[in-house]
């Protein structure tokens, strides 16, 4: 993990900083950004979401989709977290927390965007910065990358309707054709441009393809801090005014990361994976792309809504959280392998 990906949590509280001061100093301009749309669609975030997902992207290669009967038991244990149990979870700790318990301290006009923020979240499963935590966690690379590759294909098609039918649950009215807008501009169009720009890349060699990441990976994560700072400038009277919501919006969230990491553990120690695939399988279920649900919260509920306040929360504490799951799960391999299949076991030990 660089030093920029390390600290991140860092930058991100002072884009927090840097958008509530100018969304006091500067309100005009940021009013003009904010009215640049097309369909409900802001521009030059999309622009911005772009540069954030299309550099993650060009590491995923869709051959490695042929690795999965290699890993299968932690590829079904990953997938039934995933899409089976994290949105709902999230949709369920929502109504609970946001819905009912914390309803006395948050606007009541806001709680039901909250809850969509969250679900959004919890809806999309992280991609790039699985990478780094199954590396810190001594995971199996090609697990990773074939685990990774499944949930953006799957993600094409399921992310809409996801988080239609929970929306819907929840009694939020679905804008589809925002929804799949969303889903057009912010998968298919950056995961068929990273790709033919991956191959592209690779005619030329590895060496062009590692470079070119190499080059990207700031401006991916600077296009994120940018992002975020013109949403608090949006959203910077409301922390000012109520800066308990923050707080609060944390604790579903937190809680459904460290259940559904827990889960998938787990499941795959009953199944008796090997630890070098469950330790990224337990990452890859708990963690989520907050980039894709950012970009989707701003653009069905806009820059100002209580949505996409709660997914920024996501991105606030995703690094130190993610980084506490890493080290609990190489801290419990031991206690892991002792209740594993031992051929299993043995199988992950020769792969380390």
């Amino acid at each position: 993990m660089s030093l920029f990906e390390r600290y991140l949590t860092l930058w991100v509280a002072l884009c927090i900083v840097a958008g509530v001061a100018l969304g006091h100093v500067l309100p005009g301009p940021i009013q003009a950004i904010g009215a640049m749309e097309i369909a409900q669609v802001n521009l030059p975030v999309a622009v911005l979401i772009w540069l954030m997902i299309i550099p993650m992207l060009l590491k995923i290669d869709f051959a490695a989709l042929g690795q999965v009967r290699e890993h299968w038991r932690g590829i079904g244990v990953t997938l039934f977290i995933n899409w089976a149990v994290k949105p709902f979870s999230m949709a369920l700790l929502g109504w609970l927390f946001i819905g009912w318990l914390f309803r006395p301290w948050l606007p009541e006009t806001q709680i039901d965007s909250y809850i969509a923020g969250l679900i959004l979240l919890a809806a999309a499963p992280c991609t790039a910065m699985v990478f780094v935590w199954s590396n810190l966690a001594d995971g199996e690379p090609h697990f990773t990358l074939s685990q990774v590759a499944l949930n953006d294909a799957i993600m094409v098609v399921a992310f809409a309707p996801v988080v239609g039918l929970l929306l819907g649950l929840s009694a939020i009215t679905v804008p589809w054709e925002t929804l799949l807008l969303s889903v057009g501009l912010y998968i298919v169009v950056p995961v068929i441009a990273a790709q033919l720009w991956r191959r592209a890349l690779l005619r030329r060699g590895a060496v062009a393809l590692q470079a070119m990441q190499k080059t990207l990976g700031p401006i991916s994560l600077v296009a994120l801090l940018v992002t975020l700072v013109l949403l608090f400038a949006f959203q910077g009277r409301q922390i000012i005014d109520q800066p308990l919501v923050i707080a609060l919006l944390a604790v579903p969230i937190l809680i459904q990361v460290y259940f559904n990491s827990g889960l998938a553990y787990w499941l795959n120690r009953r199944f008796g994976v090997a630890h070098c695939v469950a330790a990224p399988s337990a990452l890859i279920g708990a963690s989520n792309f907050f980039e894709l649900a950012v970009a989707a919260a701003i653009s069905l509920f806009g820059f100002e809504s209580g949505a996409a306040l709660a997914t920024v929360v996501g991105v606030l504490i995703e690094v130190p959280v993610m980084l506490s799951v890493v080290k609990i799960v190489r801290s419990s391999k031991d206690w892991y392998e002792r209740g594993a299949a031992p051929a299993h076991v043995l199988k992950g030990k020769a792969a380390e």
